[in-house]
């Protein structure tokens, strides 16, 4: 779905004119370049042909990409780091989503059955590469004030996300601030949500084993009655941390699956349940592990089962940097108007991005992709979701005004 992009206005002295505007065939090419991978998604850990792709068009540009060392994802620098000042990255994910794709009506719907960009992270990518490509074009006229490092991101679907393992690489190597986009299809696309502060939550993923002896279901006094204590776990444990964590923290346990048994008069000697780990606050997220495991294991032991936890970290809260979102909030209003900025609120869904904040500061900024006017709401991780792809060239300027403004704060690059 696209429309075509508003005339950009001349600049003034509250909204100075700034290089790096998006060419009309650029523009067009990012479209085609979107669709490419909106039609071959691949999921995290697999993304190679989206990593080939997006290499190949940064080599064509005369840059020097780096895969990295899992064999997928890719960094770049556009310009000549200095050794000195420290540069800003610019952070998208490349993975789809295991489920598949519900749009019908347009060309460029994934080529596979069980696969779909259904998050935004094909549109993610190619703004980055946009974003790459014309600070590149500024780069050779001399205008690049200092060193952009451009970050492909492998695995953001898969706990704990493929930003730890970039990490690890050394993608953050000479960065001092890194910023991102994340689609919202609750904002039109020509705007920008901003929030100071934790902008998504915590996510963890928490497994559960309960054992007992079984027995007789006409005799459950004899031995441990697990299917009971499934329960009273599923039931108890989130009203157990409602007493103990600060209501302020946001801190919820949702469960997914609870098994146990087979048959009506048995009972059984196993029990499983798991589920997701929420929390809004960043100080409580570190807290939580030992105070869930406490609570599990006192309410198992009360039932009188053996209970084993399996508590996998995922990712922190995004807490945005409150001078960085300024500096996103500046380069959009610089683009397009103080009035194309809006405020968001916090989103329990959780965002790998955090790992990179937990190195170096940054802001997220959600990018309006709902088409202006529409009521149709296409929900992220819903295989109907489709964006207004005019918000390409939204981010791909938002992010090379950015750039340029921060550079400048830091004097040329000598």
């Amino acid at each position: 779905m696209s429309r075509e992009s508003q005339t950009a206005q001349p600049g003034t002295p509250d909204r100075p004119e700034l290089p790096g505007k998006l060419p009309d065939h650029l523009r067009a090419e990012l479209i085609a370049f979107r669709r490419d991978l909106h039609m071959h998604p691949e999921l995290g850990h697999q993304e190679f042909r989206t990593t080939a792709a997006i290499k190949a068009r940064l080599e064509k540009a005369g840059l020097s990409p780096r895969v990295l060392k899992s064999g997928t994802g890719l960094v770049c620098d556009v310009g000549t780091w200095d050794g000195v000042r420290p540069i800003l990255a610019l952070r998208a994910d490349i993975d789809a989503l295991p489920i598949p794709d519900a749009k019908t009506h347009v060309p460029y719907r994934s080529t596979f059955p069980d696969r779909a960009h259904a998050c935004g992270h094909d549109v993610h990518t190619t703004i980055v590469l946009g974003a790459g490509l014309v600070l590149a074009e500024l780069d050779r006229q001399g205008m690049l004030p200092r060193a952009v490092r451009l970050l492909f991101q492998p695995a953001e679907e898969v706990l704990p996300g493929g930003a730890s393992e970039a990490i690890e690489s050394g993608v953050l190597d000479g960065v001092g601030k890194i910023i991102a986009v994340h689609c919202d299809p609750r904002v039109d696309a020509g705007r920008i949500g901003l929030r100071a502060g934790a902008i998504t939550s915590a996510c963890d993923r928490l497994e559960v084993s309960l054992d007992g002896p079984g027995g007789h279901t006409a005799r459950p006094h004899l031995t441990t009655d697990l299917v009971t204590a499934a329960a009273r776990v599923a039931l108890d444990v989130p009203a157990v941390l409602a007493r103990r964590m600060d209501a302020r923290s946001g801190m919820s346990i949702t469960w997914g699956r609870i098994e146990a048994g087979h048959a009506c008069n048995v009972i059984p000697m196993h029990a499983e349940l798991s589920g997701t780990v929420r929390c809004l606050d960043i100080n409580a997220w570190h807290e939580a592990p030992d105070q869930i495991h406490a609570a599990i294991d006192e309410v198992a032991t009360l039932h009188r089962a053996k209970s084993e936890i399996t508590y996998v970290r995922g990712v922190p809260p995004v807490v945005n940097d409150p001078v960085i979102t300024e500096l996103l909030r500046e380069s959009m209003a610089a683009r397009r108007g103080a009035e194309s900025v809006e405020d968001t609120e916090q989103s329990l869904g959780g965002e790998d991005f955090s790992w990179y904040l937990e190195h170096v500061p940054g802001a997220m900024a959600r990018l309006g992709v709902r088409a202006p006017g529409s009521g149709t709401k296409h929900d992220l991780h819903r295989g109907d979701f489709d964006v207004d792809e005019s918000a390409i060239g939204v981010g791909v300027e938002f992010f090379t005004a950015a750039a340029l403004i921060d550079g400048r704060r830091t004097g040329p690059v000598r």
